[in-house]
């Protein structure tokens, strides 16, 4: 008689646990299994999905010794609550030998190619923000002692948050956790695998989708800046500057820079090294500055980028209200006013402008990048229904509104439709 698998799973809902784990994976397809089709990168595993319990799960099949250990390392990112997939459970099948590892499905995610199908050709700047979330989540990894080994564009998903992009590990199969850091040499290392990974996975990319070949040059050379990209904000992390006894200010200017880069601070400590000198060390904690800062509050939970635009929009409403009544008004007054008057009616129409497709916080940031973009159009505020028919696409002007949101620096993303969204 074969052996039987062997079932660890974290969320045991009775559909999942019913799955057919004594069968392999390639055969599920002839089970009746509930399988849901869905787009992957190249991967070296079988890898397919399954809806369980009301959920969707990632199955993928390979050897016993390489799942324990990516599950081992999946469940040490999510104890350190790192940007990865979250591990759901390990299946060994001594009797196939071989192993199921399975994954929460990060919803509302897509893959990098979905992006690049939908960025223009002629506009670096919307590339250069998926490559700020990869070295981002780079640049976490590394400051808790982890070695990805494998950063790649087919290694990584993407979410939106507010206008910028949340980069996640989903493969960690040569990933190491070292508890003591790691070395400048293992950091190297990875930004050079970083590198050579990304370079080769554009290209190939450009030419399977027929790109201009003169495109090619320009994406080589995204590439080999991602390095400097890296230093910048490793070294704005953890430099410790020397500056006089007497130029504190300096301290307020450290911590404002690193709470633009969203990292709330921990400890501050000044250390005398002798002739007036002191020493700066700031210990950061995780980059949920302003996040953290608006559920404090509101009691809102978003992410980090959203958190950093609803913060911008809580701050004018507060001006309005003091302008209004000519008195000082408490940030818990503006709050409350901001959710009753601002937050909830505006998701909600903005989310029914974009046809109740996506996140209802995420649909009120774009409104508010939408007004303030077609406000420095126009030289003077547009107003929120100019700005809620731009983002349905229902305006008389939509044309120019669509330019204006395209020219723009720091223009929203390319919106992704909800089918989009769905890919791994």
């Amino acid at each position: 008689m074969d052996a039987p698998p062997e079932l660890v799973l974290r969320a045991p809902g009775p559909e999942l646990i019913a799955l057919p784990w004594n069968e392999p994976l390639e055969r599920w397809d002839e089970m009746r299994v509930p399988l849901r089709d869905m787009e992957v990168g190249p991967s070296r595993h079988l890898v397919r999905f399954v809806e369980a319990d009301g959920a969707l799960w990632a199955l993928k099949d390979m050897p016993e010794r390489i799942a324990r250990r990516e599950y081992d390392v999946l469940r040490r990112l999510e104890h350190q609550c790192l940007p990865a997939v979250r591990p759901a459970g390990l299946v060994n099948q001594p009797a196939h030998e071989t192993a199921i590892l399975v994954t929460r499905y990060l919803a509302g995610s897509w893959q990098y190619r979905r992006l690049f199908l939908r960025l223009p050709p002629n506009r670096p700047r919307h590339r250069a923000r998926l490559f700020d979330a990869m070295i981002s989540l780079l640049v976490e990894l590394h400051r808790h002692g982890v070695f990805w080994g494998d950063c790649s564009l087919n290694n990584t998903l993407f979410t939106r948050d507010g206008q910028t992009l949340q980069a996640f590990l989903v493969d960690a199969e040569t990933s190491e956790v070292h508890p003591d850091g790691l070395s400048d040499g293992q950091r190297e290392h990875d930004v050079t695998i970083l590198v050579e990974n990304i370079a080769a996975g554009m290209i190939d990319l450009a030419t399977s989708l027929e790109r201009p070949p003169e495109m090619i040059p320009q994406l080589i050379d995204e590439a080999t800046a991602l390095p400097e990209r890296y230093r910048e904000l490793w070294e704005a992390l953890h430099t410790s500057p020397v500056f006089a006894f007497g130029d504190r200010y300096r301290v307020e200017g450290a911590i404002r820079e690193l709470n633009d880069l969203g990292f709330a601070v921990d400890e501050v400590s000044l250390l005398p090294i002798g002739d007036g000198r002191s020493r700066l060390h700031i210990a950061v904690g995780d980059r949920n500055y302003h996040s953290e800062t608006l559920r404090r509050l509101t009691g809102v939970g978003v992410g980090e980028g959203q958190a950093r635009i609803l913060l911008g929009d809580l701050n004018a409403h507060r001006d309005w209200m003091q302008r209004r009544t000519g008195q000082e008004v408490s940030e818990r007054a503006a709050a409350r006013s901001w959710i009753d008057h601002c937050l909830e009616p505006g998701s909600a129409r903005a989310h029914a402008a974009l046809g109740g497709a996506g996140d209802p916080v995420q649909a009120y940031c774009d409104l508010l990048e939408v007004r303030w973009l077609l406000s420095e159009r126009a030289g003077a505020d547009v107003g929120n229904e100019t700005a809620l028919a731009a983002l349905g696409g229902h305006a008389p002007t939509d044309s120019a509104a669509k330019m204006a949101v395209a020219d723009a620096p720091t223009g929203p993303l390319p919106r992704i439709p909800a089918d989009d969204a769905d890919e791994r």
